[in-house]
């Protein structure tokens, strides 16, 4: 271990003292975890960071490249799943990251079961400002989010299920929601498609329904894939060509989302531009605000100055599991890589196997970068 490395880890250590003192239990998740959750979680593209390997039974497994999804895996597994919990964690994590170590030090926090959804939420981006100040940054951008909010415009727009799936799995990744948008926007009923049999029969079909039949269609061809893609895969595709058969995305439920995403500024100006457009499209999305405005409560009430915060409602973090409240850390001129980051990700724990959904928020802080920018202040001088 190189001398930075261990300075690094010894603020960690005793940053996760004060956090253990706030009610975090330690928490230390295997190093070798199944791969399976995180390209199902994170996406595929991850795979081309992970180091994967296969046992000996053919289970495809790979050194840990975050610890969020193995502290919530030990978590379900616990005599406290489902119980209102919350962990700190400090380790290495593993992830190719083109010219970097790929081998980097992580901490942060997961807090599981808390139904105080505003308050928790307000909690993890206090901690996380904490942890950037014990460092010695305090001149901090703080970027925030809200990917419920997104899910509310959609819900209340009522679009076809297949249209409804993709913009939401695709909001994390801002590349990937322009295209939809520009495909939605264009999609046309006189296209031709050599499979135009397989489109008309999944015509009004459910994704269980498209799943069964290309299920059977495979089956019959004797093939579970084609081209590396999973029969699933194949299935969401094809659905989304029969939809796109329908014709495109109405001009004025487009138009209602661009108007959504353009959305920013501090929460105070952000609620109200959210509130003007609720009022004036009559969209039932009340609900999402108010747990916003709630939030922004709750951050103010434990000294965050909510002037100072950046909020954009396109703002999103390139994973695939949040639901919620979402946001970066940065240092004020430097801020491309984060000091720290987060959210909430309720539907984590039952893509984990829980039989019931549990809520979830937490963060990672990035150890090196703040060794790189910031300076330790000795836990005394600390409040």
């Amino acid at each position: 271990m190189t001398s930075t490395t261990a300075g690094s880890a010894a603020w960690a250590d005793a940053l996760l003292l004060s956090f253990a003192q706030a009610g975090y239990v330690r928490a230390e998740p295997a190093m070798l975890q199944p791969a399976e959750p995180f390209l199902d979680l994170s996406g595929e593209d991850i795979r081309k960071s992970l180091y994967l390997t296969t046992d000996a039974g053919g289970e495809e497994l790979c050194l840990r490249p975050d610890l969020t999804i193995p502290v919530a895996r030990d978590y379900l597994v616990s005599s406290r799943a489902g119980q209102p919990a919350g962990f700190s964690y400090l380790g290495p994590v593993f992830r190719y990251r083109d010219g970097r170590p790929s081998e980097f030090l992580q901490a942060g926090i997961e807090s599981f079961g808390r139904q105080d959804r505003a308050a928790a939420d307000a909690e993890m981006l206090a901690l996380a400002l904490e942890a950037t100040a014990a460092f010695g940054l305090t001149e901090v951008e703080i970027r925030t989010g809200d990917v419920a909010l997104f899910i509310a415009l959609i819900d209340a727009l009522d679009l076809y299920p297949v249209w409804r799936r993709r913009l939401i799995k695709d909001f994390n990744r801002k590349i990937s929601l322009e295209q939809d948008l520009e495909r939605l926007t264009h999609a046309t009923r006189s296209s031709r498609n050599e499979y135009e049999g397989v489109l008309a029969a999944l015509a009004g079909s459910d994704r269980k329904a498209a799943l069964a039949l290309v299920t059977d269609l495979m089956s019959i061809a004797g093939t579970t894939n084609v081209g590396g893609r999973t029969v699933a895969e194949i299935a969401d595709r094809f659905l989304e060509q029969s939809t796109l058969k329908g014709g495109a995305l109405p001009r004025d439920a487009l138009n209602l989302i661009k108007r959504f995403l353009a959305i920013s500024g501090d929460p105070d100006e952000a609620i109200a531009q959210l509130r003007a457009l609720a009022a004036d499209t009559k969209l039932d999305i009340a609900a999402a605000i108010d747990q916003f405005e709630s939030r922004v409560g709750f951050m103010a009430a434990r000294g965050i100055d909510t002037s100072m915060t950046r909020f954009s409602t396109s703002f999103g973090r390139g994973l695939d599991y949040y639901t919620g409240f979402e946001f970066e850390l940065h240092s004020k001129g430097d801020g491309v890589e984060p000091l720290a980051a987060g959210g909430r990700y309720d539907g984590l724990m039952t893509q984990l196997g829980s039989a019931t959904a549990i809520p979830a928020v937490g963060f990672s802080i990035w150890v090196e970068t703040l060794t790189k920018l910031g300076k330790p202040i000795a836990s005394g001088s600390r409040s």
